[in-house]
C-alpha cells in the first residue's frame, strides 16, 4: 500500500492519501480522542503524541498537530493509516455516536437565497477546499451574513479568512446580491 502526502494551506495539517475511499460522498472531523472513539482509525491516530484533529474527506485523510515536526510524526501516522487499511477494520465504528451536525438557521422567506448558497458552495467551493485537505459547510444566513464552518485543514488555517472574505465572499455576491458578508460560524 502506498500513502501519498501533500502539504496544505495550514503548516499545522498535513493530507494523507491512501488511495482508496475513506469516506466516500461524506466527511467527518473528529477534534478530541472522545469524538475520535466513533472510528478506529480516528482513533489510533489521536493515539499518536501531537495529533491534535484527525478530518476525513471523501478519498483522503488530513491530520493536525499541535507541535512537533512532521518528518517525527509522519512516520507513524503513515504506519497508523496502513495498519488500519490492512486490518479490514471500517473506518466508522458500528453504532457509533454519529457526528452532531448544527442546526442551520435562516428566515423562510430567505429559502431561495439559501438553496443558491448551498448549491454555489456544493459545485464551487467545496472541491477546491476538499483539495487543500478540509471542508467547508453552510450553517446560517441572517441580515445578509452567510455564516459557514470550516473543517479538517481550513479550521484554524492562517489564510481561511481570505478564503473567506476574498474568496468566498465575492463568489456568493457576485451571484447573489443580497449576500453582504461571509463569517465563519
Amino acid at each position: 500500500m502506498f500513502i501519498q502526502t501533500e502539504a496544505t494551506p495550514n503548516p499545522a495539517t498535513l493530507k494523507f492519501l491512501p488511495g482508496r475511499d475513506v469516506l466516500a460522498g461524506s466527511t467527518r472531523e473528529f477534534r478530541t480522542p472522545d469524538e475520535a472513539a466513533a472510528s478506529p482509525l480516528a482513533a489510533a491516530l489521536f493515539g499518536i503524541p501531537g495529533v491534535t484533529g484527525v478530518f476525513f474527506g471523501s478519498d483522503f485523510v488530513t491530520v493536525t498537530k499541535s507541535g512537533g515536526e512532521w518528518q517525527h510524526l509522519k512516520p507513524a501516522i503513515l504506519g497508523a493509516i496502513m495498519e488500519h487499511y490492512l486490518s479490514g477494520a471500517p473506518i466508522l465504528a458500528e453504532g457509533g455516536p454519529a457526528e452532531q451536525a448544527g442546526e442551520e438557521f435562516f428566515a423562510p422567506e430567505d429559502a431561495d437565497t439559501v438553496a443558491t448558497i448551498k448549491e454555489l458552495l456544493e459545485t464551487r467551493v467545496r472541491p477546491a477546499v476538499a483539495g487543500d485537505g478540509g471542508d467547508i459547510t453552510f450553517r446560517g444566513f441572517r441580515d445578509g451574513v452567510v455564516y459557514l464552518t470550516m473543517k479538517g485543514s481550513c479550521s484554524g488555517c492562517p489564510s481561511s479568512t481570505a478564503t473567506l472574505k476574498h474568496g468566498i465572499q465575492n463568489l456568493l455576491r457576485h451571484f447573489l446580491p443580497d449576500v453582504q458578508s461571509v463569517e465563519a460560524a
